[in-house]
């Protein structure tokens, strides 16, 4: 799926922000600290004749409405080849903890971003990460039916634009059942080194990076 001088975007909330600092120079700042830093950085390693360059634009806070108030200046301008989403967990907790807009809010939201980007980016090839939440922290029982419903909205949007779908409550939920759900994310939301390294993996072997 990575092709030679490809433009590869990650958006997204604070699990892909991962305290990136866009004014440094260095480009592992840039990165932040947690899966698009890992992924870029074993890319840049294992090809570094092709030409990749790497944006992380993931931001603290967002659901699909921030998300895409500044889509325009955070995403189209950018010209990405390749784009990776990971949003929804704020959007959840937004509703049960809010009482914000549901599933089909959020479905609908983010299909109209794709088709945004369809059409200003023909081309583009998408990654659609699927959202996730541990048994821990800020997480309860309540909050898996309305993440459960935006998990197979996204599933389901990924097969609609033919994009790749990365699968990640499975493989995390499986995980934390040796360890208990604070080694890979330690309030139930923000993956730790380890789930960041989980997640990095999980999106490798999607997209045919790592197999």
């Amino acid at each position: 799926m990575i092709q030679p001088r490809d433009r590869i975007l990650f958006q997204g909330d604070s699990i892909t922000h991962a305290f990136r600092r866009p004014e440094e120079i260095n480009n592992a700042f840039q990165m932040g600290n947690g899966y698009a830093f890992l992924i870029a950085a074993e890319l840049l390693r294992s090809r570094p004749s092709d030409g990749l360059v790497f944006f992380n634009r993931g931001v603290c806070g967002d659901g699909i409405p921030k998300l895409s108030d500044r889509w325009q200046a955070d995403c189209l301008d950018l010209k990405p080849t390749v784009l990776s989403i990971l949003i929804g967990i704020n959007d959840t907790l937004g509703e049960v903890d809010s009482g914000g807009p549901g599933p089909s809010a959020y479905a609908q939201g983010y299909r109209e971003l794709l088709q945004r980007t369809k059409a200003a980016l023909p081309g583009i090839r998408l990654v659609l990460c699927e959202p996730f939440a541990l048994r821990c922290g800020m997480i309860s029982e309540k909050h898996f039916p309305p993440l459960a419903a935006r998990q197979a909205a996204v599933k389901n949007l990924a097969e609609e634009f033919q994009a790749v779908f990365v699968p990640l409550q499975v493989r995390l939920s499986e995980a934390a059942k040796a360890t208990g759900p604070e080694y890979w994310a330690y309030d139930g939301v923000h993956a730790t080194a380890a789930g960041f390294g989980l997640i990095a993996q999980a999106w490798r072997e999607a997209t045919g990076v790592e197999r």
